[in-house]
């Protein structure tokens, strides 16, 4: 375990400027820095813009009974030259609000996006989806659900959602994942995480 230890830690950087330079749908601050070296020492200046966002939820929801995924699919402009379709299949997911519980997030999007309700919630890990250029963390869950009225369009129009819920059998779903029709961070680590947790996660929600 000592060479998973981290060696540093935020007090190894030195933050020398920050400023604001655009605050619309995206927030971004330039900074300047320093920090410690491997080798010992400061390096040089360094000028860095960071994507600042708050925190997310995913949620993988998850019918035990019926062996099915409830994913949702959405239009991304992220993934607007995308060869197969901007419109990509997902986790349920939302932003974290100032003073709101992960959970209280999880239970709201799941609500909101595919109209499931929440039975059980196991959570997954957190993990940064792009350090090198953004702090936002997620955190991933797998939500137990009952999926047999699952379905429809669903989101909320005053923040411009139009998001199709689909069902796949689980193995449809891992299968998507090694196609690539599944193609985002955020649903492959909690489907392959599913796959390797699949008996001790239905172990716990009997």
């Amino acid at each position: 375990m000592e060479k998973i230890k981290a060696i540093f830690s935020g007090t190894d950087v030195e933050i020398l400027e920050r400023a604001n330079v655009k605050n619309g749908f995206l927030k971004v601050d330039k900074i300047e820095l320093r920090h410690r070296l491997f080798a010992g020492g400061w390096s040089d200046n360094i000028n860095r813009e960071l994507l600042v966002r708050d925190d997310a939820v995913g949620v993988l929801l998850f019918d035990p009974t019926r062996d099915q995924i409830a994913l949702v699919r959405q239009f991304r402009v992220g993934a607007l030259e995308d060869d197969a379709s901007p419109w990509l299949l997902e986790l349920v997911a939302g932003m974290v609000g100032a003073n709101e519980e992960l959970k209280e997030v999880a239970r709201r999007e799941t609500q909101e996006e595919s109209n499931c309700e929440i039975i059980k919630l196991t959570k997954i890990c957190d993990y940064y989806g792009s350090p090198g250029v953004s702090n936002e963390k997620v955190t991933l869950f797998c939500g137990k659900i009952d999926a047999s009225n699952t379905g429809g369009v669903h989101g909320l129009a005053e923040e411009h959602e139009d998001i199709e819920v689909v069902v796949l059998s689980y193995n449809e779903a891992q299968d998507a994942v090694r196609s690539g029709v599944i193609n985002n961070a955020m649903s492959i680590i909690a489907l392959q995480w599913l796959a390797l947790n699949k008996k001790s996660l239905l172990n716990a929600w009997d």
